[in-house]
Parts: C-alpha cells; structure tokens; sequence
C-alpha cells in the first residue's frame, strides 16, 4: 500500500535502524497471511478489556479510511474480530489491523485479502459489553501507540513513528533508501567488512 503520507514506500527494517527497538513492536505481532501487503497510516486506537470486542467492532465505523487500527486485549482467550468485520473494514477502506490479542475466521480473512497483523487465531467469539475510550493510548505488542502516530507493517515486522516526528523520520528514510540504492553489493560488502574487521581488531580478536 502506498498512503498519502508517503510511509507505504518505506519498508518497516528501514524505519526500525531509524526509530530503534523500542517503537518496533515484538515478534509475536505478525501477519496471519502471506505474503501480506505492505500496510501504512494513521493509528486509530482501541482497547479491548477481557474476554469483549465492543470496541473494535465499534471502531470500524469510526475510523477514517486509510486508518490502521491498533488493538490493546486484555486476553488471548476470545477472538476480537472475524471475517465479516473484517470485510466491513476493508469496504470501509481501513488499510488493516493491528491487534494484540487474536481474530477468527482467518480462511476468509485471507480470501478477501485484509491484511491482520496479531498473534494467532481462536475460534471463540469476544462477548460486546465494555465501553472504553477510542483513541486513548494503548499498549500493542510492547510499544504505546497514540492515535493519529504512523503504523507501518509488513512481513519484516510492525513499526510505530510518532506523529510529531512522521516527517523528520520520512525524510531520513527516503535519504536512507536512496543512498542504499546507489549502493552496490561490492560496495556494501567493503564497508562491512571493513568495519567487521575494526570492530574486532578493537576487542583483541585475532583469528
């Protein structure tokens, strides 16, 4: 996906040498499909207490278009969503979701090709009774996410820009892609091991 603001260009690895460990959200945040489609834009934020999906389900008919929605759970024993929710996103233009906590009916899910970022599927079905605030700061795979910061997931993992700094972080991820497109392997090849070689030469290595 390739969003107004420019992120859909910019693979997650790219942003995740840019950001650091801290905003890349854990392993177990992956895509249930393959191979999934390179998602981009605005976090629009849920949270979900244990065992509900009201939230989530009443996020899909608030969140803009191009929105990624970024789910908190409080469990992994219920399913937040299932196929026809995620097919009324899609319809909705919602570039996907990300969720901490786990969906069902995954077949048709992957037919319709919604991109779903979460850890797993449970055919169980989330009661809808918790009211919660939306766009409130939620907690995803180990990172805060704030409404409106900038999702971008794909197979290599899920990264969160912070809003205020999207286009500082853009610009120094266009320079960084460019200067690597100029770069050959042999080129790269040189500099690495010639830092490999420092780096070891430093701490005594003699091998």
């Amino acid at each position: 996906m390739d969003d107004n603001s420019g992120f859909g260009r910019i693979p997650s690895t790219t942003l995740a040498e840019l950001l650091g460990r801290k905003q890349v959200m854990d392993a177990g945040i992956r895509p249930l499909w393959s191979p999934v489609p390179r998602i981009a834009g605005p976090a629009f934020t849920v949270r979900c207490p244990k065992g509900d999906n009201l939230m989530l389900h009443a996020a899909i008919y608030r969140a803009e278009p191009g929105s990624v929605i970024v789910v908190e759970s409080g469990d992994l024993d219920y399913a937040l969503a299932g196929g026809n929710v995620c097919a009324i996103a899609q319809r909705r233009g919602i570039a996907g979701f990300v969720a901490d906590g786990l969906i069902r009916d995954l077949t048709e899910v992957r037919e319709n090709a919604f991109p779903v970022f979460a850890r797993g599927v449970i055919p169980v079905p989330g009661a809808k009774a918790a009211v919660e605030p939306l766009n409130g700061p939620v907690r995803c795979g180990g990172v805060t996410v704030h409404a409106g910061d900038i999702v971008v997931a794909d197979e290599g993992g899920v990264v969160v820009t912070p809003g205020a700094r999207g286009e500082e972080v853009l610009r120094d991820a266009e320079a960084k892609l460019a200067k690597e497109a100029d770069e050959t392997l042999d080129m790269w090849e040189a500099a690495h091991r010639s830092r490999v070689e420092k780096i070891l030469a430093e701490r005594g290595f003699t091998g």
